[in-house]
């Protein structure tokens, strides 16, 4: 038997439902927000990643899914969506339509790395990027955005961390303080940290490494390098999550996963679905544009992996709406009338009805017990009698009433009576 290849996960028909509820709230939310659709493909050129992502990310370094195509071209499978993003809109010169201009996509992306409950090697994300605003106004928009999207699925278990890792400017005194504060603790760090200290030490913060994470809690806060500018742009972030009352907590070692990030960064965490506490994140990377060969062009967005929202959803009991059950079910006694059943509930289908009926030539009673099992709100049974008057008995399978109904119109009773 052929499995599963480790680390990606087959949806059910019976767990679809929970899929597309939330990827609904994600569509909702991004109309809301008047933010259009963009698709970009499931894999690029590799360089987009390196250049966009960092070269000293565990992503780049260590997760990405990278092969060679028969043309002799290095090809990657995308890790993540921002940079996908921020290429569309380079290549097919979005610059030049009216800013800022904002996107949103759902994607699959994929990272070699070790399966745990909420990350898979083949994961999906939810993901908003805007593009030509500098703005603190965008950056709590975007943030609360990713609020309301929480909110629609009834998530409430979370709490929103920002935190600001400036400009280069002042980027570039607070990589100095790091230095020197790492500079005696090396011998002592892994051997990431210590090759992160010379390309970007900002990134040491974020090591997970318990005998690495004792040294970095004494670190300089970057938050005490901030120019005059970045910490205005912070303020009044901070002041419009206010007037939005959205509740937030600033966090000081928030620097994020990926190297192109910039001022603002914001974490959603949950402590219920275990070490992977984070369920939605993201921020400013006005670099990222002009970094891929673009202009000069702020942006800032997020994204959240479906997988662990839905994990997230299930561990604390959010309930999903029910999947969709069929209006009506129409069942056939022998063979002419399990014809005209097929042939009703093919023409109500065409009208916008979720009908169902018989394909496997079960008995009148297993057809019965099946429309129950199903879930159907209706049922028909159609034989003899039925095709001869052109009418027939309606039963409301929640409360077992019925009602004598032309059987021409079935149609216009549903339409009616629907929920």
């Amino acid at each position: 038997m052929i499995t599963i290849p480790k680390g990606t996960k087959d949806v059910l028909p019976s767990e679809s439902h929970k899929w597309r509820f939330v990827e609904d709230a994600a569509r909702r939310t991004a109309e809301e927000f008047a933010i259009k659709e963009i698709r970009t493909p499931v894999f690029e050129h590799t360089e987009l990643f390196a250049r966009g992502v960092g070269e000293t990310t565990d992503v780049v370094t260590k997760e990405m899914y990278t092969f060679e195509d028969k043309g002799g071209r290095s090809i990657t499978l995308k890790p993540e969506g921002t940079a996908g993003a921020a290429r569309l809109f380079i290549e097919n010169g979005l610059s030049s339509s009216p800013l800022p201009l904002k996107a949103f996509y759902l994607t699959p992306c994929y990272r070699y790395e070790r399966p745990q409950a909420g990350r898979l090697r083949e994961f999906h994300q939810f993901g908003i990027e805007v593009f030509g605003s500098a703005e603190a106004e965008t950056d709590a928009e975007v943030i609360f955005a990713a609020s309301s999207f929480l909110d629609k699925l009834g998530i409430k278990d979370v709490e929103l961390e920002i935190n600001s890792i400036g400009c280069k400017s002042c980027r570039a005194e607070y990589n100095k303080a790091l230095k020197d504060y790492f500079r005696p603790h090396l011998s002592k760090m892994c051997p990431t940290c210590n090759e992160r200290f010379e390309k970007n030490p900002l990134r040491m913060i974020d090591c997970k490494e318990e005998g690495c994470k004792a040294i970095t809690a004494g670190a300089p806060k970057i938050l005490d390098y901030l120019c005059p500018d970045c910490k205005a742009h912070f303020e009044k972030v901070k002041s419009l999550l206010d007037v939005l009352n959205v509740k937030y907590s600033v966090n000081p070692d928030i620097v994020r996963g990926l190297d192109y990030y910039t001022r603002t960064v914001f974490e959603f965490v949950s402590t219920s679905i275990g070490a992977q506490g984070t369920v939605c994140g993201g921020g400013r990377y006005d670099g990222l544009i002009e970094e891929l060969g673009g202009g000069s062009v702020p942006a800032i967005g997020f994204a959240a992996g479906l997988e662990r929202l839905i994990l997230l959803m299930e561990n604390t009991g959010v309930d999903f709406p029910p999947p969709k059950a069929p209006e009506i079910y129409i069942a056939g006694m022998d063979e002419r009338s399990r014809t005209e059943a097929f042939k009703l509930a093919c023409t109500l289908r065409a009208s916008g009805i979720c009908a169902e009926c018989d394909k496997m030539n079960r008995s009148v009673k297993s057809q019965l017990k099946f429309a129950d099992k199903i879930g159907a709100r209706f049922v028909v049974v159609i034989g003899e009698n039925e095709l001869a008057s052109g009418e027939c008995d309606l039963k409301n399978m929640a409360d077992g009433t019925s009602v004598r109904i032309k059987t021409g119109n079935i149609l216009s009773y549903l339409r009616d009576n629907k929920l």
